[in-house]
């Protein structure tokens, strides 16, 4: 059976030809806040957090956010009002989580990738 042919490289304006995706000078690299972010996992496996993470629903069970807008979605999601950033005693306080639907807190974690990703681009 004969391979396939060779492409060119996925990045706008590499000829590079590769089996498939990039070649090696354009291959992407993880994001830096998934790497951040790895140090810190496992905190959501916790009993600790399980338990935050029940009873912040059960008393919080619709949206923050849509209950702004006067709507009434059950929530999903327990969110960290500031980010955490691996601070124990900033992850597990109950007066900085809120509960969200799933929609509501992707766009406010995309909100938060998108201002860290600017950032970045100034320095």
């Amino acid at each position: 059976m004969p391979d396939k042919p060779l492409r060119p490289c996925r990045h706008p304006g590499c000829g590079t030809l590769v089996e498939s995706g990039y070649c090696a000078v354009h291959q992407p690299k993880p994001a830096d806040r998934c790497e951040e972010s790895k140090r810190w996992r496992w905190m959501y496996q916790t009993a600790a957090w399980k338990s935050l993470r029940a009873e912040q629903l059960l008393h919080e069970p619709f949206c923050r956010t849509c209950a702004t807008e006067k709507r009434r979605t059950l929530a999903s999601d327990v969110d960290h009002i500031r980010d955490h950033k691996g601070d124990w005693a900033v992850f597990t306080d109950p007066s900085n989580l809120q509960s969200l639907c799933h929609s509501c807190h992707s766009r406010k974690t995309m909100q938060e990738m998108r201002k860290i990703h600017m950032k970045k681009l100034r320095l």
